[in-house]
């Protein structure tokens, strides 16, 4: 439930000071790796297609898409270019789509965690299909040094969430409607076979699937952009029952532009949020797009890529620089300054709270509303040149590669090298 102009009052006094308990918490000791997941079934996207979309929440702010020729299949992914020991997130040549979580309600050491990233590495070089990753699953001396939720698409129609724990793992299938009637699945960071009630991440996957139902309920396009501008953007926080973006577009901004970041979607350490479309049975896995924005999410903007693109033929706005110790990448680096002017305050407990009134107000001259027409310029031209290419079963290198290189000079003009006075 929203607010009427007659409640706004007596919810600033009691809503606005109760979430202010909740910062208490903020000050404790807590893990600070908690990203949020989806995977979306062909049953209800537009084309039939699914996707997988990862909000990543890291301590490891450099980030870029990197191409990698692997041992058996080449992959895009989140991944260090010159030295590819892990992947966070990625697509392989022959459609093998992976993704993760951490999981916390398996085990309760944190050293168990530090092989996710290298068992989705080995997934990309060399599955090409969800029986093959639980085969590579299987072939890994016990007790497994793994405790995270994989994600996995592939071209055969399979799309699971693997719960991996010391001894084992548990496929849960999104596409039984036993397990997922509505054709979706959220994961957090708790896995649904591991310890009742603990674990993190409750409160974002509770906000992530309302956004989803209510979509559904409205008969709205689940699409890439969809989880982009609704999901990594959103601002919805269903333990307290408002909606900062909505409460903005009825005309209410936060008192005084600042607001506690405690459990939404977006955080503070979110770091890049990504989206794979894959493809349906029997279309050729090239045309599998995996869409990034690098950064943080609200002051970014998503690009697309192909493994086809190989090294050379990623847009180089997401791109490693060349020389750069960081890794990072020029949209990264882009939406990290202006990360620096929504989290301005550094010292004491100052890094908790965010200035929602530069990311969204009801001026509509927020950070958010002002990124959004250079988003949908991307899209706009990305989008008839992959139907084209659906049509036609393969990508045209040419046309890609134009289309990467228009990217490039649109958003380095448009984005990367331009001032962003941010209205506070």
């Amino acid at each position: 439930m929203f607010f009427s102009k007659k409640c706004f009052r007596r919810f600033r006094l009691s809503h606005i000071a109760a979430f202010f308990f909740f910062v208490l918490f903020l000050t404790l000791p807590i893990r600070s790796l908690c990203c949020t997941s989806v995977i979306i079934t062909g049953k209800i996207t537009p084309d039939g297609r699914p996707m997988m979309w990862k909000n990543t929440d890291a301590l490891v702010f450099d980030q870029r898409l990197s191409f990698i020729k692997g041992e058996k299949y080449d992959w895009i992914g989140l991944a260090l270019e010159d030295n590819p020991v892990n992947a966070w997130f990625g697509t392989n040549s022959a459609g093998f789509c992976i993704m993760n979580t951490k999981s916390y309600n398996f085990v309760d050491n944190e050293a168990w965690d530090i092989n996710n990233g290298f068992i989705m590495k080995l997934a990309l070089d060399k599955c090409a299909s969800l029986e093959e990753f639980l085969h590579l699953l299987d072939t890994i001396a016990k007790p497994i040094p793994v405790s995270s939720n994989y994600g996995v698409i592939d071209t055969r129609g399979n799309a699971v969430y693997v719960e991996t724990y010391p001894t084992g793992y548990h496929v849960v299938d999104v596409n039984d409607p036993a397990i997922a009637p509505e054709g979706f699945l959220v994961y957090t960071n708790y896995s649904r076979y591991g310890k009742k009630d603990e674990g993190m991440g409750y409160i974002r996957y509770y906000a992530a699937e309302h956004i989803l139902m209510d979509a559904i309920a409205k008969g709205e396009q689940l699409t890439p952009h969809f989880i982009f501008e609704r999901m990594a953007r959103s601002y919805y926080h269903p333990l307290l029952g408002l909606d900062l973006r909505k409460m903005a577009d009825e005309g209410y901004d936060p008192l005084n532009g600042f607001f506690p970041d405690c459990d939404f979607i977006p955080r503070r350490i979110s770091v890049v949020t990504s989206v794979i479309q894959a493809v349906r049975p029997g279309e050729n896995p090239q045309l599998t797009t995996l869409w990034t924005a690098l950064g943080y999410p609200p002051c970014s903007i998503a690009v697309p890529a192909w493994v086809s693109c190989g090294k050379e033929g990623l847009p180089v706005v997401i791109r490693q620089l060349e020389g750069d110790e960081k890794h990072d990448s020029p949209i990264c680096i882009k939406a990290s300054a202006l990360k620096l002017d929504i989290f301005p305050i550094t010292r004491g407990n100052g890094k908790n709270y965010f200035r929602f009134s530069a990311l969204y107000n009801s001026r509509g001259t927020g950070i958010i509303q002002r990124l959004a027409p250079i988003e949908a310029h991307i899209r706009d031209i990305t989008l008839p040149l992959l139907e084209k290419w659906r049509s036609e079963g393969h990508i045209s290198d040419p046309e890609r590669d134009a289309l990467c290189r228009e990217i490039d000079a649109f958003l380095t003009e448009n984005f990367i090298n331009k001032e962003f006075t941010l209205d506070k």
